[in-house]
């Protein structure tokens, strides 16, 4: 699917960090209706950091980031993820009081107008049907990679303009990092506008419209799919593939 030519974040010059320890330094990064966009980094180079600062739980030191047009720079958490923004964290962070079915319709919100088809746990459990099994036990009760499918279909069932996946696939078996893909895939062709961490470049160059690079807190590269996939230099040198 084409992405849209409208643009729904934008991060211009920010600087974040923690405390005094300043992390990322003038990053810009754009993000149209549709796209699906990735942010790729080895460990340790900023990427969470980011995430965290576009969706209120680090403050900036400086910079903007615009979110459908307006700044959300002073929001706090919940006001950005009623705007629109729904982050799928790194560690998953389920509820472990609470049932699959639970948390399912304990976050349904509706704060995308333009889908045609709206989340619910119904449609969340036909993609993930796994959960559908699993409807009655704790956040505690489940495996990593059900946890992870539960953490994407409570983010889901707020219907998001801006999908955000911390570390998409990661400590996940094989069978279930597929099913993680499959989905992202689906949600791509669906038109979500997703912006996704995750180390395996090979899997995202066939899913992203682009990707951003950042070393040390700067992005030092950022292009298309089909760019990241001719340049396998840009692999070697900051990615570590």
């Amino acid at each position: 699917m084409s992405s849209s030519s409208s643009l729904l974040l934008c991060v211009n010059k920010l600087c974040a960090g923690y405390g005094n320890s300043q992390v990322l330094f003038d990053v810009n990064l754009n993000i149209n209706e549709g796209e699906v966009v990735s942010l790729l980094g080895r460990n340790g180079m900023g990427k969470t950091t980011l995430l965290n600062t576009i969706v209120g739980v680090l403050p900036l030191m400086s910079g903007n980031i615009q979110f459908g047009g307006r700044s959300i720079n002073k929001l706090h958490t919940d006001q950005i993820a009623r705007l629109g923004i729904a982050i799928v964290p790194e560690g998953r962070r389920c509820f472990p009081n609470l049932t699959v079915m639970e948390h399912l319709t304990a976050f349904t919100a509706y704060r995308n107008p333009s889908l045609s088809v709206k989340w619910d746990a119904d449609k969340v459990m036909d993609i993930f049907p796994r959960l559908r099994e699993r409807y009655r036990h704790m956040g505690n009760q489940l495996s990593g990679g059900e946890q992870q499918m539960l953490a994407i279909g409570r983010a889901l069932v707020t219907n998001p303009r801006l999908l955000v996946l911390d570390e998409a696939t990661e400590g996940l078996a094989p069978l279930v990092r597929e099913e993680i893909w499959q989905c992202i895939e689906y949600l791509r062709s669906m038109g979500q506008t997703i912006l996704v961490v995750d180390k395996y470049v090979d899997r995202l160059v066939k899913i992203a419209n682009k990707h951003f690079i950042l070393e040390k807190g700067i992005i030092v590269w950022e292009g298309t799919s089909s760019q990241l996939d001719a340049d396998r230099s840009v692999w070697t040198n900051y990615l570590g593939v």
